[in-house]
């Protein structure tokens, strides 16, 4: 199956990051597609590379540079929520690229199931 994902929640305030980073891991671990992950409205602070959390902490920004790197996911940032947030390319971590919503339209349509998580 493919999956598509809608993460609308920034990476600490909010559990939804956190499920969604399990929910596709589970998901590429069982086979299914996952070809692109749409970070929209606080979501996009998910591709920060400015992020620094503590040691002892998860690094949830890492962990999605990691997954389109091994499992080749396309993590899209949506320009306008990106720029209100102050977020523009040349702090993305790796993976990370900006567009437009017209990248969410088509992730619907090419996807058997697009998931959101958060508001």
């Amino acid at each position: 199956m493919k999956i598509g994902l809608l993460i609308n929640e920034g990476p600490y305030q909010h559990q939804a990051t956190d499920t969604a980073y399990l929910f596709a891991k589970a998901a590429l671990a069982k086979g299914h597609e996952i070809d692109r992950i749409f970070f929209y409205h606080d979501g996009v602070n998910n591709s920060s590379s400015l992020t620094e959390p503590p040691q002892d902490d998860r690094n949830i920004v890492e962990r999605w540079s990691k997954m389109a790197e091994e499992h080749n996911v396309d993590l899209v940032v949506c320009v306008a929520a990106a720029l209100r947030r102050g977020i523009k390319d040349e702090n993305l971590a790796a993976g990370f690229r900006i567009s437009g919503l017209g990248q969410l339209i088509e992730a619907g349509i090419q996807a058997d199931r697009l998931v959101t998580f958060g508001d």
